[in-house]
């Protein structure tokens, strides 16, 4: 088949975020079927997919040509308005054209990348990315143009009937592009096109100006046009019935060459010039080796000699710390530096060979700045830490050789790859690293790296239910079929296949067969752009000189326009700068220690220290990085850490796979099984671990032991026996046994042990890695077990916009009989806070205002600012006179208000609450009024001019009312629990707390029926495969948060029950699955109607007879049942019992309000 005879130019690709529809793989396979010999991108003010659809085309035999479509500011015409007869297709404003520019050569791309970067880099926050014309005349060699159709400048004034204008537009487009100037036609059935093509073929005639045919490709085919039409929508973020709305027509789909030739039959050379353009095209981007940027230092001429030489002054620094001061023998501290500055040498020459000083010299530079600063910066993360080198230059804070970490594994002479530092930096002050590195390279040589979101599964289907104007409720049920799992997500397609009653649904609803369908053929498409969490690149040359870059309106820093696979392959290195939560919350802890003055050296923590062992022995790791989950909690029961190698095993152990050798660690460790190390040689190499080959470390070390491997090598056996590859297995297995023969080895003897080796090495863990975080887990475990208030404290800070978390850490808390202080406006600062407790001395938590729902940060550190100024507020009047009303807004005062954080000033929540709105004009008032300074968020002496707040007198919030608005503002139960309310009535009835369900379940075998009571929190209601519904309620009681399994039949009738505030009982099948409890109900009831037959009724102690007067008004309004009231009266010489004459209706928020009484000592069930 020849090659055809037309090369498309203008192909969107789905780079084009939100408007393009066709993925690069796929356009090159469309290309390949058509026999198409070339093709053009130009994506839309873009080169997001440049170098990707380079090397796609490329490998497939297809001629890339690289182009754009930008948007340029007119020379010609300056702030004046033209006429919009028509709505255009893919107009801009009106003196912003768009213009297609093609890479003729290498110059033409270098220029093509640098106006796509000046086109977000220079453009004004407040306008699309843009250039100049001026900008086309200065950096125009090497490239190509097409006029734009009628979007460009030309075809928008031969609309507008300005012909003579149009006329010298394109006379300064042929003044700057020569013969590189093509005047673009396109038929899509539009009827504007007729009258800009007549005046384009005039124009091309009189100056002789090639004519070029394109078809403005936004999809693959005609039957994608209906998506596609709504992806338009999605962008707009409007709907399809919207009339003015931007548009395509079905002709803007990917045309055959045949088809492209029917159309422009009359003017044959239109079609013919795509084949010239194609051939006059002869530069691609293409992947390039790493191009090392150079560091960076006044002095430093030679990167290799000033890396030697910083290498060893640092190890001298070393010699002088506690891990070789320790030693007493001269002889073998002298043999111990001696065995150090050897492996130093040896790590210097291999990164000298491979050529990388400049590389561990930029990241130990910005890392020590980080250090001298007081950033915190984390021990290590990845291969990294097994470096030596790293270890002296400060980089890695992980004594290599004292851990048995090694350098091979992270930079390997004989496997030549780029060596990777992941660097851990608190994430609060991660910024300013960056800072530093781009004001050291320059703003230019430093970016992030793009990132690219897309419409998944069921994000795309919401989208499409609101551009079709579908029902949400309808929309959100069928998102809510389609299984969310972040970690391995689901496609659309996946679930359909697999969910009977959503085929169903689909089957039987013609919108919910469309809403899918067009579902499925957007999805995986890009929306949006964003940044890398992580990443950054550092260049040796201006970047735009190597990639194309993008800027984030939200954002000072640029980014590359190039994903993160395609930013290395284009040449650039990429450093690592990682916000790890975890060490600003060991830098919160020591700087809340501080305050006590305790003070010490994380560095020179004592890795041995008892209490720290004992704590996370008896599993208690709520909060300790690595260890915190139930599963590993129940592992650290079982096994018992006592040493810093527990730790680091449990950490690389702890994973699908590996997890299977966890009881033979713990059975070996504690003696109860035999240890096996294989053999004699093998014994140095795995007594650390029992015999288990737990790093992939260890199976280099084996191979250097028993098989006469150099550490290099054994990392290529190591990659090979991961990747299971029989050809590389067979070669190595040969490989291996010979060289343990040649070790005395028998052959058999090799062979087995080969073959156990490779098994563990399919799944061994970077020892390195796990060292690292260990030791970070190691810092947290301590500072909890020594300093549990500071180190929950901060935490809690760190975790403030989680509420479920911080449910968790209020539990822990009562475990460890830490108090936690409600919020006070008055005493509370913006993050969590201790305090100590007057007479007492007890060191408590005092909850932190920001972490009341929908309360800014921000609002209250200048709330706090103005409290630290001008003092406590003394009411409810000086408050509102001190603070500024888009500080405190309306909302974030009902849930400071729901929170309890008035009550010292205010102690009626109900008073404020329903005079929120006069609270608030007040507010507003003094604003009005120009009472508060305009310039600042307080004005401190407000108080004597702002008339004092009136509130209505209202009886103050029953207390489960009380509790219910404290659980909407702060997510949990703070102060008390509704179940409180129920005194002893639910242990004499046998519900089981949900605290105790996993000691429960143990003395009965793990497998138990039993009665749990709770408050309901949440419930989700799923569909199965055969169509049951079913539901995971949440739960929580005084021991902490639970969830229960409800199965159809229950929840059939029980279903309307399960409503967030209900107090129910539910008797559960319980069952033990590694520490996990699975809760699954086979009957749901109310608790006050199934607490109602075991009670007769309430006696309630009293010491003040002015008590029965409040008492008599809540029983007033109690409703009549068949439960008695008896008072037994206290006074100093007597007491005496009166059984009222009413009965009542007896349930908890008749006892929580009777035990709210002033002078009610106790309320107890008879």
């Amino acid at each position: 088949m020849p090659p055809s005879e037309f090369v498309h130019l203008s192909v969107h690709t789905a780079f084009s975020l939100a408007e393009g529809a066709i993925q690069i793989k796929d356009l090159v396979s469309r290309c390949a079927e058509e026999n198409m010999p070339a093709v053009g991108i130009a994506d839309t003010g873009n080169l997001f997919g440049a170098l990707e659809f380079a090397v796609t085309a490329s490998e497939a035999g297809i001629q890339p040509i690289i182009g754009v479509q930008l948007k340029v500011r007119r020379k010609s015409i300056s702030g004046e308005k033209l006429h919009q007869r028509t709505q255009i297709v893919n107009s801009a404003s009106n003196t912003v054209d768009r213009l297609i520019l093609i890479a003729k050569n290498e110059q033409g791309y270098l220029n093509l990348l640098d106006l796509v970067s000046k086109s977000f880099l220079d453009s004004d926050d407040s306008e699309l990315s843009q250039i100049s014309f001026e900008d086309l005349e200065k950096r125009n060699e090497g490239l190509i143009v097409l006029t734009g159709w009628f979007s460009g400048e030309v075809g928008k004034l031969i609309l507008d009937d300005r012909i003579l204008e149009a006329e010298k537009a394109l006379l300064n487009l042929q003044k700057v592009f020569n013969d590189r100037l093509y005047l673009e036609i396109q038929r899509h059935g539009i009827a504007d096109e007729r009258l800009v093509e007549e005046q384009l073929l005039e124009f091309a005639y009189k100056y002789d100006i090639p004519l070029v045919a394109t078809n403005d490709c936004y999809f693959d085919s005609k039957d994608f046009y209906d998506a596609h039409d709504i992806l338009l929508c999605i962008a707009q973020s409007t709907t399809i019935s919207n009339s003015s709305r931007k548009r395509l027509t079905s002709q803007h789909y990917f045309k055959s060459a045949s088809e492209m030739a029917e159309l422009f039959k009359d003017l044959p050379e239109a079609v013919e010039n795509t084949i010239a353009i194609a051939k006059r095209c002869s530069f691609m981007p293409k992947t390039l080796d790493p191009i090392l940027p150079k560091f960076v230092s006044a002095g430093v001429d030679n990167e290799e000699a000033d890396l030697r030489l910083k290498s060893f002054a640092g190890l001298e620094k070393r010699f002088q710390e506690n891990v070789f001061t320790m030693d007493s023998d001269e002889y073998s501290l002298e043999e111990k530096k001696k065995l150090y500055k050897e492996r130093l040498q040896t790590e210097l020459s291999i990164i000298n060979q491979m050529g990388f000083p400049g590389y561990f010299l930029i990241v130990a530079d910005f890392i020590q700045w980080a250090k001298k600063t007081g950033i915190p910066v984390g021990p290590g993360r990845g291969s990294g830490a097994g470096s030596l080198v790293a270890w002296s230059l400060l980089i890695t804070d992980l004594d290599p050789i004292r851990w048995g970490l090694l350098f091979e594994r992270f930079l390997n002479p004989e496997r030549i790859s780029m060596p990777d530092f992941d660097i851990d930096f608190c994430q609060e002050r991660r910024g300013e690293v960056i800072d530093y590195v781009q004001g050291k390279y320059g703003e230019d040589r430093v970016a992030q790296i793009i990132t690219f979101g897309k419409l998944q599964a069921r994000a795309v289907l919401r989208d499409v239910g609101r551009v079709l104007e579908m029902p949400y409720g309808q929309v959100d049920r069928i998102c809510k079929m389609v299984p969310n799992n972040p970690a391995n997500p689901m496609t659309l397609g996946e679930a359909i296949a697999g969910d009977a009653e959503l085929r169903k649904l689909r089957d039987d609803d013609e919108s919910i067969a469309t809403l899918l369908g067009n579902g499925l053929q957007l999805e995986g498409l890009y929306r949006n752009a964003s940044t890398h969490a992580a990443g950054l690149v550092i260049g040796d040359r201006p970047l735009r000189e190597l990639v194309p870059l993008y800027k984030d309106t939200k954002s000072d820093m640029s980014a590359t326009q190039f994903n993160m696979k395609w930013v290395e392959s284009a040449g650039l290195v990429k450093f690592d700068f990682l916000g790890l939560k975890t060490l600003s919350v060991i830098q919160r802890a020591t700087e809340l220690l501080k305050e006590r003055n305790i003070q010490f050296d994380l560095s020179e923590l004592p890795l041995d220290d008892e209490k720290t062992y004992k704590m996370i022995g008896r599993g208690d790791s709520v909060g300790v990085f690595q260890l915190e989950s139930s599963g590993m909690r129940d592992v650290l029961k079982k096994m018992r850490p006592d040493r810093f190698e527990d730790i680091i095993a449990l950490v690389a152990l702890y994973r699908p796979g590996p997890m299977a050798n966890i009881p033979n660690y713990i059975a070996r460790k504690h003696g109860k099984e035999k240890v096996d190390f294989m053999h004699e040689k093998l014994e140095p190499v795995l007594q650390e671990t029992y015999g288990i080959m737990i790093y992939q470390e260890q199976v280099q070390q084996a191979a250097q032991q028993l098989a006469g491997y150099t550490l290099g090598g054994a990392d290529l056996l190591r990659r090979a026996m991961g990747k299971k590859i029989k050809s590389e297995m067979d070669a190595q297995r040969e490989v291996f046994v010979e060289g343990a023969v040649r070790q005395g080895v028998s052959s058999e003897k090799a062979a087995s042990i080969f073959e156990t080796i490779s098994a563990f090495a399919g799944y061994g863990f970077n020892k390195s890695h796990a060292a690292a975080y260990a030791l970070i887990a190691y810092q947290t475990a301590f500072l909890k077990a020594n300093f549990p208030v500071e180190f929950m404290a901060a935490s809690m800070t760190f975790d403030m916009g989680n509420t479920d978390k911080l449910g968790i850490f209020r539990q822990e808390l009562k475990s460890l009989d830490i108090e936690v202080l409600p919020p006070d406006i008055n005493k509370s600062g913006p993050d969590f806070r201790v305090e100590r407790i007057e007479g007492s001395g007890s060191l408590v938590i005092r909850y932190a205002l920001s972490a009341i729902k929908n309360v800014g940060g921000a609002g209250m550190e200048a709330l706090e600012n103005e409290r630290l100024k001008n003092g406590p507020f003394r009411d409810l009047s000086d408050f509102i006179s001190r603070v500024d009303a888009k500080v405190v807004n309306k909302r974030s005062m009902e849930n400071l208000i729901r929170s309890g954080a008035f009550d010292s000033i205010h102690n009626n929540r109900a008073e404020l609450f329903e005079g929120l709105d006069i609270i608030m004009r007040h507010v507003n008032a003094t604003i009005d009024e120009g009472k508060k300074d305009q310039h600042n968020l307080f004005s401190g002496d407000e108080t004597t001019r702002v008339n004092r707040v009136k509130l209505t007198s209202l009886e103050e919030w029953p207390v489960l009312k009380k509790l219910r608005n404290e659980f909407e503002a702060i997510g949990f139960y703070l102060t008390a629990h509704p179940l409180d309310s129920y005194g002893e009535a639910l242990i004499k009835n046998g519900v089981i707390s949900s605290s105790t369900l996993v000691s429960e379940l143990n003395k009965k075998g793990g497998m138990a029926r039993m009665d749990v009571a709770g408050i309901v929190s949440s419930s989700r209601i799923r569909v199965n495969q055969r169509g049951n519904k079913y539901a995971f309620v949440q739960m929580s009681d005084q021991g902490g948060i639970f969830e229960v399994t409800v199965f159809s039949e229950v929840l059939s009738s029980a279903g309307d029950s399960l409503i967030p505030g209900e107090a129910l009982l539910i008797r559960c099948d319980c069952k033990l699955e590694n520490d996990f409890v699975r809760l699954v109900a086979s009957k749901i009831s109310s608790l006050d109607c199934s607490l109602k037959n075991s009670i007769k009724g309430f006696k309630i102690y009293i010491n003040d007879q002015n008590t029965v007067t409040n008492l008599a008004k809540i029983l007033e309004r109690q409703e009549a049942g068949s439960g008695e009231i008896k008072l037994v009266v206290q006074n100093t010489n007597q007491e005496f019992d009166l059984l009222l004459p009413e009965h009542y209706e007896l349930n908890a928020s008749l006892r929580s309000a009777v035990k709210s009484l002033p002078g009610v000592i106790e309320v107890q069930d008879f």
